[in-house]
């Protein structure tokens, strides 16, 4: 429900270069996500509410305090997700449900392995934003789509960016019943569709 402000936070081992490009295609699509959603997107040194840490495996697991800094009411459970990533997860977003769930999230946490070659960060980077956003789930009936385990497409394409609209479409909002979505989802569609 509020602005998206995303703060990047970098492990030691980032050398400056990665940094430089990390930021770029952080901005990059922190404004093809606030153009595809209509909702308010930006990068800041300041309050972020959705941070993206780029860290090593060693930096991962040592996390804890970093995390209990930027997220002092982030779960056991988010927090062990967190520093206990599996070897075969590239990157990971946790999100912070508000109390009420008419608020939606409060704040989401980003995780991309520093050690990824270039390309690969870069789809962490986009899938991770887009998710941390409210379109959580992966399906295979997602297609053509980066929200799919079959790992085709490795960015965002036009559906996915089609699926934001419709999420952060004025007539539906956090906290509505699945009932309700479902009297209203044929209508989004056609309306997301017709504007393009």
């Amino acid at each position: 429900e509020e602005p998206i402000r995303i703060g990047v936070r970098f492990g030691a081992s980032v050398g400056t270069s990665q940094r430089r490009a990390d930021m770029s295609a952080v901005r990059g699509v922190a404004e093809r996500l606030q153009r595809a959603s209509l909702h308010p997107v930006s990068v800041t040194e300041g309050t972020p509410n959705f941070f993206v840490l780029v860290l090593n495996d060693n930096e991962r697991a040592n996390a804890g305090p970093l995390l209990a800094q930027i997220a002092p009411d982030l779960s056991r459970g988010a927090t062990n997700a967190i520093t206990r990533m599996r070897r075969n997860t590239f990157c990971m977003v946790v999100a912070t449900p508000a109390a009420d769930p008419a608020d939606g999230y409060v704040q989401a946490i980003a995780v991309v392995r520093a050690e990824l070659p270039p390309v690969m960060r870069q789809s962490c980077i986009e899938e991770e934003l887009a998710q941390g956003m409210g379109l959580c789930n992966d399906s295979d009936a997602a297609r053509p789509s980066i929200f799919n385990d079959d790992e085709e497409y490795g960015v965002l394409t036009r559906h996915d960016e089609l699926l934001l609209r419709m999420l952060y479409d004025d007539t539906l909002r956090p906290g509505m019943s699945p009932a309700e979505v479902g009297r209203r989802i044929n209508q989004v569609a056609a309306s997301v569709l017709a504007r393009g």
